[in-house]
């Protein structure tokens, strides 16, 4: 239920900031406005304005989208719709100058871009609690080892493909090796070890961040956040952590005898030794002792077995906290950073886009409603800030949609609009009826693939 509820919230937010932008420039432009409404479908709730225009506003059933309409006599059906007044024809859509009517349909998608951007104001400014950059000793072969990482090292910077992006936090990083991490290419962290000296590690290349998009890119350079000690929070009953002994609070520090510092180095070593007997250095009260475990054996899920059907189950709970800090900008600053998140963001978007066309990305990475409901409800259960992160990236997202030049799509009404304006002649009403096809045919084709894409991932995947 929070899951559809904060999916419903955040789509109704998007709509209406994105159908208020088309709205607020049509009354400034001086065209009349109809019908705002949100969503599509039978009218829930309808009421009219009390202006000159009497426009209707309407929220509907459906809210995966909404619309604007205005007077336009090319939408006026003669057998069923009055005749337009003729005081009124000024004030008709398809009556307006090119520039007023491609400034009433680019202004949905920039009202996204601006809702994000004040939204990212709001987190910037107000301040975001952070996983500090620091990392753990990388694991032998990586290339962070190959580059020269070293346990405690505090990322401060990458450099790649000539530009340089600062770090203050680990989503920071994250971002920075994803919108660089296309292709091949190398980069270089600037870091600050324990010792306080600061030095540069080249990192051979960077992943391919357009591949599978569940796979953690930072993981496949073998970064992973420094955290605190490994501790057993429950213990599972009738499972092998209980007849070894193990309790809750028990401080994992020690693996077969090699040191600890990773609660995923653990997993992984559990889950790949299953029947086998194993040794854990435990801290408790104080003291250390070592325990044997024999580890239970449990099915592989499909996909993951690999030599084997089965991997190991210790039947434990753990917990590792990670050092985090409040990340804060002067407001100034703030405004400067949201744009500049924006703006990168827009163009990772399309630079995704585009490598998937070419077959240089996996399609994998296309998304649909369920899941953006799903990570609606996840953000919301984390914290208003993770949500409002959640809702400023996705308006994002739906302004660069908007934008693509498809047409029934805001973008394919601007590129009309930009021939209009080269030529001096509108596009030919049959050449839009059989591009308008072709746009509802690109549509469904992108709507089928990302619901395709949604079933795969939260339904067969955890199946």
């Amino acid at each position: 239920m929070q899951t559809v509820i904060a999916f419903v919230v955040a789509l109704c937010i998007l709509i209406f900031v994105h159908e208020m932008g088309h709205y607020l420039a049509a009354r400034a432009c001086g065209v009349k406005v109809l019908r705002f409404s949100i969503g599509f479908g039978r009218p829930l709730v309808r009421w009219v304005g009390k202006g000159r225009d009497k426009t209707e506003w309407t929220l509907a059933a459906i809210p995966l989208g909404g619309y604007v309409k205005m007077l336009d006599e090319r939408e006026r059906d003669p057998e069923t719709d009055p005749p337009i007044d003729p005081a009124e024809l000024p004030r008709a859509f398809n009556r307006q100058p090119v520039g007023k009517r491609f400034v009433v349909v680019a202004a949905g998608p920039l009202a996204n871009f601006l809702l994000a951007v004040v939204l990212y104001v709001v987190l910037f400014a107000g301040g975001m609690r952070e996983p500090v950059p620091v990392v753990a000793a990388p694991a032998a072969g990586t290339l962070a080892a190959q580059a020269g990482v070293r346990d405690g090292d505090r990322v401060l910077s990458l450099t790649a493909n000539d530009h340089t992006e600062a770090v203050r936090s680990w989503n920071d990083l994250r971002m920075a090796v994803f919108s660089q991490g296309f292709g091949d290419a190398r980069a270089v962290l600037r870091v600050r070890g324990i010792d306080g000296a600061e030095r540069d590690v080249a990192l051979a290349r960077l992943p391919n961040t357009g591949g599978d998009p569940e796979q953690d890119p930072l993981a496949v350079l073998g970064l992973a956040l420094k955290g605190g000690p490994v501790t057993i929070t429950e213990i599972v009953p009738d499972s092998a952590a209980q007849r070894a002994g193990l309790k809750a609070g028990d401080r994992v520090v020690a693996w077969d005898g090699q040191p600890l510092t990773q609660a995923s180095a653990l997993i992984r070593g559990v889950r790949a030794r299953p029947g086998q007997e194993v040794t854990l250095g435990i801290e408790r009260a104080g003291e250390r002792i070592d325990v044997k475990a024999k580890l239970d054996a449990a099915p592989a899920p499909e996909g993951e077995a690999r030599g084997g059907s089965q991997v190991g189950k210790l039947g434990a709970a753990l917990n590792q906290s990670v050092q985090t800090e409040i990340v804060r900008y002067p407001l100034v600053q703030a405004v400067a950073r949201a744009a500049d998140q924006v703006w990168n963001t827009s163009a990772l978007s399309l630079k995704l886009l585009g490598k998937m066309l070419v077959g240089q990305a996996s399609l994998q990475n296309l998304s649909g409603p369920l899941t953006v409901a799903d990570y609606a409800g996840r953000a919301a259960n984390m914290g208003w800030q993770p949500f409002i992160s959640f809702l400023a990236l996705v308006s994002v997202s739906l302004g660069v949609l908007n934008l693509l030049p498809i047409p029934v799509l805001d973008g394919g009404h601007l590129l009309y609009y930009c021939v209009e304006f080269l030529t001096g002649r509108p596009v030919p009403d049959h050449w839009q009826a059989m591009l308008q096809k072709v746009g509802i045919a690109c549509i469904l084709l992108l709507t089928s693939l990302a619901l395709f894409n949604d079933v795969s991932r939260l339904f067969l995947a955890r199946g």
